[in-house]
């Protein structure tokens, strides 16, 4: 079963790279009392991920933290050398937006959202997702239909969702 529009975000220990080395982030601290934004990318340096989910976030960043959002959180299962050196690859360390690893699959299992595609060495990866999360609960969650895509889920598709849950 997967998580769902207004259930309680789990509770995880991501991994985020500093000078001293890996350090853990507990999620609960980035959500309580917070609106974050949480975005699954199914694998670094991957064409889609690199070419369309990180630049359509870039391009809405502004509009997200018009929106409230607080932070900006991506999480793939990796280890946290690969995603700070895809942060500072892809301009979002820069940006702000925070790079953070799933290494032992801990959230993306909690969540419900693994999948393998043994064809490209992917096992336990997280479905390609993007939420917003507020005071620790999933108000907008939006999934991609189909592997290799980025239209759902994309930063103008999520900041359209934000819009249409505000104006609600």
């Amino acid at each position: 079963m997967s998580i769902k529009k207004g259930d309680l975000l789990p509770d995880a220990t991501l991994l985020c790279m500093t000078e001293e080395g890996p350090k853990e982030v507990t999620l609960s601290d980035h959500t309580k009392g917070q609106c974050v934004v949480l975005v699954g990318l199914p694998g670094p340096y991957t064409g889609t991920c690199t070419e369309a989910h990180v630049p359509s976030l870039l391009r809405v960043y502004d509009e997200l933290k018009e929106n409230g959002v607080n932070e900006v959180i991506c999480f793939s299962v990796s280890d946290p050398f690969v995603m700070k050196a895809f942060a500072e690859s892809t301009g979002a360390e820069a940006a702000g937006i925070a790079m953070l690893a799933d290494s032992a699959g801990e959230l993306t299992t909690k969540l419900g959202l693994g999948f393998d595609a043994p064809a490209v060495g992917f096992y336990g990866r997280a479905i390609r997702h993007s939420m917003m999360v507020e005071d620790g609960v999933v108000q907008v969650l939006l999934f991609e239909e189909a592997h290799g895509a980025c239209d759902l889920t994309a930063g103008e598709a999520l900041v359209d969702a934000i819009s249409d849950f505000r104006a609600s």
